[in-house]
């Protein structure tokens, strides 16, 4: 059974669409002190997608603010998930876990100096499910390396024990609401969930199916201009 997000909320869908949109206008935010960036320090708002659960479904994209520290001791990995405004399920929490684990190890990386903490800025929202854990590991790792994804992308997928992008449900409902988004290239793992139809690409949008971390991290991160 493929992984699926869900949010779910407490407060109206305006006050979640307003704070999207200024979201939006953060697409990267570096934390500054007295004119200097942090040694170490990254931080950057990344998209997600998911699926609200109502009287149907209907796909949505969201945003998280990602922060992560790169010590200088070898301690582990430190993830922290704060619970407010909006707050993360347990399914969640260790599927981010997880999937940073195990992006690292797939790029030869060890996460063992890194903090990372990650915010929903939408009150009364919980986000369940696993299908942002993709999007959020390579995130980390872009950020550890002094990289980051370019804005307008996006992946929607798990990450497997051995590396590779795993099935996740409700990618045409993602689709849409991405390109309803203004997302110009969106990431699908390669293999589709049964229960999914096929999905249509919309006009100006990329869809590209990945299989291994290593394809998606080079997808997301790449400079080159989207057609």
């Amino acid at each position: 059974m493929g992984g699926r997000e869900q949010h779910r909320r407490r407060s109206g869908q305006g006050s979640l669409w307003a704070a999207v949109g200024v979201a939006c206008l953060l697409t990267l935010v570096v934390q500054v002190s007295d004119g200097r960036a942090q040694e170490g320090f990254r931080e950057q708002i990344i998209p997600i997608l998911g699926v609200i659960y109502e009287d149907e479904p209907v796909g949505t994209v969201t945003h998280l603010i990602l922060s992560m520290n790169v010590r200088e001791d070898d301690r582990g990995l430190a993830v922290h998930f704060k619970n407010r405004p909006g707050r993360f399920s347990h399914m969640a929490q260790t599927a981010v876990q997880q999937a940073i684990y195990r992006s690292a190890r797939a790029l030869g990386q060890s996460p063992n100096s890194w903090t990372v903490v990650l915010s929903l800025p939408y009150q009364g929202v919980t986000i369940y499910g696993d299908s942002l854990s993709a999007m959020v590991a390579l995130s980390v790792v872009a950020l550890a390396n002094g990289e980051f994804v370019p804005p307008g992308r996006v992946i929607t997928g798990t990450v497997t024990p051995d590396g590779h992008i795993g099935t996740v449900s409700a990618v045409p409902l993602k689709i849409v609401a991405a390109s309803e988004a203004h997302i110009r290239r969106i990431l699908v793992p390669e293999e589709q969930d049964v229960t999914d139809p096929d999905w249509k690409t919309p006009f100006l949008v990329q869809i590209s199916p990945v299989r291994s971390v290593r394809q998606a991290y080079e997808a997301l991160t790449a400079m080159q201009q989207v057609r």
